[in-house]
C-alpha cells in the first residue's frame, strides 16, 4: 500500500489555479506528479464548498491498530464466551516514558518522592526587580539609570522611553535609530 503524503496549502492552490486556468486533470497530474484521482477530488471539493484545506477529524483517536483489531476479532470467534475485559488482557501492554508533552516521566517506588536522591534543588529569587538602563549615542554613553522596580511594559514606556529616549530622538533628528534587547516587557502592546 502506498504511503499517503499530505499536500501543503501552496500545492493545493497551484492545483486549483491550473484547473481554473483551463488545464485538464491529466495535464495537472502529470505536471505536478500527483495522481489524477487526487486532482479530481480536490476539484470536486473546491466546487462543493470552495475550500480544499485538509479536513481534520474531531473524533477520538484510535486506541488499537488494524492488526490488533483483526487479532481481537479472531480471538473472539475462537473463544465465544470471552468478555471484552478478557480480550483487553490479551493485547500486549504498552507504555512510554514520554508523555504527549514530551516530558520525561520518572518512575519511582511509592513513598520515595521527597528522598534526597529524587529531588533537584532550585533557588528562585522572588524579591523586587531592578531596572538598569543605559544608552549609547554617537559613540558616547548616557548615564546608567538604576531603579528598584519590576519591569513592565508601562514602566518601560514611562521611565525609559518618555524620560530618556524621547529627548535624544528630538536632538538626533532623522538619523535616530532606537534598538532594544528584545526583552518581552519592551514589546508590550500599550494603548492609552
Amino acid at each position: 500500500m502506498a504511503q499517503r503524503k499530505h499536500l501543503n496549502d501552496f500545492l493545493r492552490g497551484r492545483i486549483i489555479g491550473r484547473l481554473e486556468y483551463g488545464r485538464t486533470h491529466l495535464e495537472v497530474s502529470e505536471v505536478l506528479g500527483i495522481a489524477q484521482s487526487v486532482i479530481s477530488r480536490f476539484w470536486q471539493r473546491f466546487h462543493d464548498d470552495g475550500n480544499v484545506s485538509r479536513c481534520y477529524s474531531t473524533c477520538r483517536p484510535r486506541v488499537t491498530t488494524p492488526n490488533e483489531d483483526r487479532y481481537l476479532a479472531v480471538t473472539a470467534k475462537r473463544n465465544r464466551r470471552s468478555t471484552a475485559s478478557d480480550l483487553s488482557l490479551q493485547l500486549p501492554s504498552r507504555f512510554s516514558l514520554q508523555s504527549d508533552s514530551r516530558r520525561t516521566s520518572i518512575w519511582r517506588a511509592p513513598g520515595t518522592r521527597y528522598h534526597q536522591e529524587n529531588t533537584i534543588e532550585r533557588h528562585r529569587y522572588e524579591g523586587a526587580g531592578w531596572l538598569v538602563w543605559g544608552g549609547i549615542i554617537l559613540g558616547s554613553r548616557t548615564d546608567l539609570h538604576v531603579q528598584s522596580v519590576t519591569m513592565t511594559g508601562h514602566i518601560y514606556r514611562d521611565v525609559i522611553l518618555e524620560q530618556h529616549v524621547r529627548l535624544f530622538r528630538g536632538a538626533m533628528g532623522a538619523e535616530f535609530l532606537f534598538m532594544d534587547d528584545n526583552a518581552r516587557p519592551h514589546h508590550a502592546n500599550i494603548v492609552d
